[in-house]
């Protein structure tokens, strides 16, 4: 009742103060304000000392927040820290007596009679023992224990209250984790034990030349000389206070440096020990007195352990933030048990980088206040947007939909160092100074590698002596750190003979690869979609020598109107410069209707079927464009129906990814030792003048960081974005190998099995139905059957259906034939589906004599030259391929982009002990890999 009636009174106060700003002249409103601000200050400092216990401590909080409350709340509430009204003399001794079971004249033959300081749970004296040393004694309020458990349950009803009233205020977690956490603060044993921990792990009491590392810190802990329950004796230390401007003026104290420290300090408690105090309000620190000036920390009697996995999620988090990696945030989110209620990644990337922002100055925090709400507006009007809520609805909608209690603490401290150094005018760049502690915990698990982790290969069953075999070779190359992550999978005679992921799925994720991990494979992606055209010609929907433009209206423009199917898949359309997105704009390769509009509105350099130069980009747009138009479905229906479904490879092959499979998703690197070996390249003739070696050098460092944003991975770039398991893309081409004929069911020893996945997630939200571009038209004049008429019914995921439980494979099977829910037993009933493939025997006709390409996929040649099978590699190292004659298929993954040589040494190994001839490719024995021509796992 007391808060209540305070609140009341502090609210009408401002209210007043709105109305009287009306009626006076502009130069006297700030005083008007100012004063308003000293009055309800001192209203909720008085209330504070009266109730004392836990509202202490939301008071030492309060002070804190320099960057958001006005300097008059500071300038009062900052007496909480440590200059509370001290408890009587007579009340401390007693019990110090009755703890430590000695008289006072027998412990100490000095005691002040003075605190030296007075907070929220005890009261800290200077003394001397009997030995001579000098020390402090911290001394518990008596019946403070009481009080405080008290609060606590006052406080979790205030909150109830709070959520059922506002939903989106739900601080259900942190007073949970507070009432779990609080009793131990009131044990000073822990706090002692707590003490030496801290000190330890921080090598307080090493000197300077001892253990020296890059991420020490140099701060210091007070040692514990005794502690009982309610009383604990330290080693006495000479220090300034942090609100002492003037004596750290006095003594030549350079206060950024000082906070700089305190925060390094912490990020080493939590990324590097994952053991931290939750409590770092000013009146916890002091600044030694003798030079070099360093920081003592002070009591720890509220800390938080954390477990492994979750410290890493933490660093993984922060990570993630400083590089704008949605991918990382939201599988570090699910790691950490935060989950979301709607599917929003740059909502989330938002508050994530608001909550590491750099600290601002006290004279900021009106600006600071402005933008953080402004900020909130701004997500909360795009989550009404998706939503599609009311604005009475938006306010009780909370798009949290679980907050996991451990990382409450975590999260105050992060905001109490900000207020910290507001505090003391500074500013810090938690980007800069926490950075290479979050780094040290993923780093410190992924550079161990295999020689020193033994799950770094997945566990599971060998399937061959070759597979035996290329285990050993993985973990050669893995102790030299030219693998991060990797899957090989190999068919033989339509039988699985290698399944074996190993490594980590990224730089800053150390989670294992598993067989169902998800990699982005670049151009690889192009044998699935040239698998897709030749799947539709099958069908009879489609001809090999059919004009494109006969195909997609408005495509026959500007110069295009004798351009064939066939020159597409062959390379030799002219259009491998049609546009360049990645020079242009890297983000436009996410907009499908745009790149396929920009495709069509292209003209030629060259003659269809003359030259053939590599398609890089617009070879996946010219045939989703041709897919679309000429079969009047979606995208990734014409790839669930042709290829995932019959297969049953269901969850582990998508050109674009659907929310849902981040968790499985390994992240993009780069080599950058062997792709410095780029610029010594001689430029291609055969390759497109914005894809040579020296362009692709530029390309390979800033594509990873392009592929491994939410929304490109998402995006639909037939040419480069697929997303797949070693194992799915192996089975395609042990299909394929076959002429199309499904292999038996995958190995069992291969754990999740194939296919067991979800193949699309729901999504948990409904349709935006205020995007800018819904109803535009994706190509001009065309038919109602060809072509959808909205963007939003063109959308290959539509949230509606979704939401009304239809996945897309419901969706497929409304348009498809009525044997698609049947067994599948053969993708073509071409008998000459393999020289299709290639561009041989009857099709040699309609592909560049002698080119590296057949129709969609490279062909590969045996060493004296012969055509032996057919696939596609990826830009830094992917592949997949299949050797016709010998019935074998292979695909490899991997995450760590370079110049290919790891792939070339898997393959020449795996051929050499099957006996099969080795593709020319892969011949290449310097270590440096294929021989970087078109077609080489570098260039495509």
């Amino acid at each position: 009742m007391k808060v209540f009636s305070v609140a009341i009174l502090i609210y009408l106060d401002y209210k007043s103060v709105q109305q009287r700003e009306k009626w006076i002249k502009k130069s006297k409103v700030p005083a008007l304000w100012e004063k308003a601000h000293e009055r309800n200050a001192k209203r909720v400092l008085n209330l504070i000392v009266e109730l004392e216990g836990l509202w202490v401590k939301l008071g030492q909080y309060l002070s804190t927040r320099a960057d958001v409350l006005p300097q008059a709340y500071i300038s009062l509430l900052t007496q909480l820290q440590d200059s509370l009204p001290p408890r009587p003399l007579q009340e401390v001794r007693r019990t110090i007596e009755r703890e430590l079971g000695n008289s006072m004249e027998v412990l100490f033959t000095d005691f002040a009679n003075e605190p030296l300081a007075t907070a929220s749970i005890a009261q800290v004296h200077r003394a001397t023992l009997a030995n001579g040393q000098d020390v402090v004694v911290k001394v518990q309020h008596n019946g403070i224990r009481a009080i405080i458990l008290e609060d606590l349950k006052n406080a979790k009803a205030i909150v109830d209250w709070i959520a059922w009233a506002e939903p989106q205020y739900d601080f259900n977690p942190m007073i949970d984790e507070w009432c779990k956490e609080a009793p131990r603060e009131l044990d000073f044993n822990i706090e002692a034990e707590n003490t030496r921990t801290v000190s330890k792990n921080l090598g307080c009491k090493k000197t300077n030349g001892e253990g020296r590392s890059d991420n020490r810190v140099d701060v210091l802990i007070p040692d514990i000389i005794q502690s009982s329950e309610s009383v604990l004796i330290l080693e006495y230390m000479d220090g300034i206070r942090l609100n002492d401007v003037e004596s750290l003026d006095a003594f030549g104290i350079d206060k950024q440096k000082i906070v700089e420290e305190i925060t390094r300090a912490y990020a080493h408690q939590i990324y590097v020990d994952g053991f931290f105090n939750g409590d770092p309000h000013p009146g916890n620190f002091l600044v030694s007195k003798e030079p070099p000036h360093r920081p003592i920390l002070l009591d720890f009697g509220l800390t938080k352990k954390l477990s492994h996995p979750l410290k890493q999620a933490l660093a993984k988090m922060f990570l993630a933030s400083a590089e704008g990696d949605q991918v990382a945030l939201l599988s570090a989110f699910a790691e950490m048990g935060l989950k979301l209620r709607l599917d929003l990644p740059d909502q989330a990337m938002s508050v994530a980088g608001l909550f590491f922002r750099s600290s601002t100055p006290s004279n900021e925090a009106l600006k600071t206040l402005k933008t953080l709400n402004d900020q909130r507006m701004q997500n909360m009007k795009v989550i009404q947007e998706k939503m599609q809520l009311s604005q009475k609805e938006v306010k009780r909608f909370n798009p949290v939909d679980a907050f996991p209690g451990d990382i409450v603490i975590f999260a105050r401290v992060i905001n109490l160092l900000r207020g910290l150094s507001s505090t003391m005018n500074v500013r810090i760049v938690y980007l800069d100074i926490m950075r290479p502690f979050a780094e040290s915990v993923l780093l410190g698990s992924i550079s161990r590698g295999p020689t020193v982790d033994s799950s770094w290969i997945h566990d599971s069953p060998v399937h061959s002596d070759v597979e035996f075999k290329l285990r050993k070779l993985l973990v050669e190359l893995g102790s030299i750190q030219k693998i991060l992550g990797i899957q090989v999978c190999a068919y033989k005679d339509g039988k699985v003979i290698i399944d074996t992921a190993a490594g980590v799925l990224g730089r800053y994720d150390p989670r294992p690869v598993q067989p169902d991990s998800l990699f982005p494979v670049f151009s690889v992606t192009k044998g699935i979609t040239a698998g897709m055209i030749h799947w539709l010609v099958d069908q009879r929907k489609l001809k090999l020598d059919q004009t494109v433009g006969d195909i997609w209206p408005g495509f026959a423009s500007n110069g295009k109107d004798l351009i064939k199917v066939h020159h597409v898949l062959n390379h030799t359309s002219g259009l491998h410069n049609a546009f360049d997105p990645v020079g242009e704009n890297p983000l436009l390769i996410c907009d499908w209707e745009e790149c396929l509009k920009r495709i069509a509105n292209s003209s030629p350099e060259t003659e269809p079927g003359s030259q053939q130069f590599y398609h890089y980009l617009t070879f996946g747009w010219l045939c989703g464009g041709i897919l679309e138009y000429a079969s009047g479905k979606k995208f990734q229906e014409i790839l669930e129906e042709s290829i995932v479904k019959p297969l049953k490879i269901g969850g582990e092959l998508y050109i674009g990814i659907p929310p849902g499979v981040e968790s499985r998703l390994a992240t993009l690197t780069v080599d950058t030792e062997e792709l410095s070996k780029l610029t010594s390249i001689a430029n291609q003739p055969e390759l497109p003048s914005t894809f040579q070696p020296e362009k692709i050098s530029q390309l390979a460092t800033s594509l990873p960081v392009l592929f491994n944003t939410l929304n490109v991975r998402r995006a639909i770039i037939p040419a480069a974005n697929g997303h797949c398991s070693a194992r799915a893309l192996a089975r395609y081409y042990a299909s394929l190998a076959d002429g199309g004929l499904v292999p038996p069911p995958h190995s069992s020893l291969s754990q999740p099995p194939l296919g067991s996945h979800t193949h699309v997630p729901k999504f948990s939200s409904v349709n935006d139905t205020k995007k800018k571009r819904k109803g535009k038209e994706m190509m001009a004049s065309t038919t109602q059957k060809v072509k959808p008429k909205s963007y939003k019914e063109k959308k290959l995921y539509d949230e509606e259906k979704f939401m009304s439980t239809e996945s897309l494979s419901s969706l497929v099977s409304d348009t498809s034939s009525d044997h698609q829910d049947e067994d599948i037993h053969n993708l073509f009933s071409n008998p000459r589906i393999h020289d299709a493939f290639m561009g041989a025997g009857e099709y040699s006709g309609l592909v560049l004599p002698d080119g590296k390409f057949g129709l969609g996929f490279k062909r590969v040649t045996s060493q004296d030259g012969s055509l032996v099978g057919f696939g596609h590699s990826g830009m830094g190292g992917s592949t997949g391929f299949c050797d016709i004659e010998n019935r074998f298929s292979i695909a490899i993954t991997l995450n760590k982009m370079s110049l290919g040589g790891v792939t070339a040494s898997i393959i020449r190994l795996v051929c050499s002990e099957l006996n099969i001839p080795l593709p020319k490719d892969f011949s290449v024995a310097n270590g440096m890999g294929p021989d970087l021509e078109m077609g080489t796992p570098l260039i495509n």
